[in-house]
């Protein structure tokens, strides 16, 4: 199931005031995001018959900027170390691989960040 599928399972009242940044299937859900008092950052979608404002756009890509810092995580998680999936027997076991994973990442992303960065206009 889509987690767009199970949002009212996913938010409560307790999460009020916080910022919900989400992709375009959370439209139409803003019922479940009003009664719960979060502050509505999801993607604007363009349709065939109704194209997007230049306000819609910069909204658009202000909101972007700053889920993709989350997105490219998950992708580097799901594509690059497979490990999106668990599969073991028990919660011990699951909570300790998806501990495994989050160290192995974040190394990567140490190692990835201590890289000397060379300027290209020396060339």
């Amino acid at each position: 199931m889509h987690d767009s599928q199970a949002l009212e399972d996913l938010i409560n009242e307790a999460d009020a005031g916080q910022k919900l940044y989400g992709d375009s299937a959370y439209i139409g859900q803003e019922a479940s995001i009003q009664k719960c008092r979060l502050e509505d950052h999801i993607q604007e979608k363009a349709s065939s018959t109704k194209k997007l404002t230049e306000q819609q756009k910069a909204s658009n890509r202000r909101k972007s900027s700053l889920r993709c810092r989350i997105e490219h995580v998950f992708g580097f998680m799901t594509n690059t170390m497979k490990a999106m999936y668990i599969r073991t027997i028990g919660i011990e076991r699951a909570e300790a691989k998806i501990g495994l994973a989050n160290l192995t990442y974040n190394m990567m992303r140490c190692v990835q960040l201590s890289k000397p960065v060379y300027n290209v206009f020396l060339r």
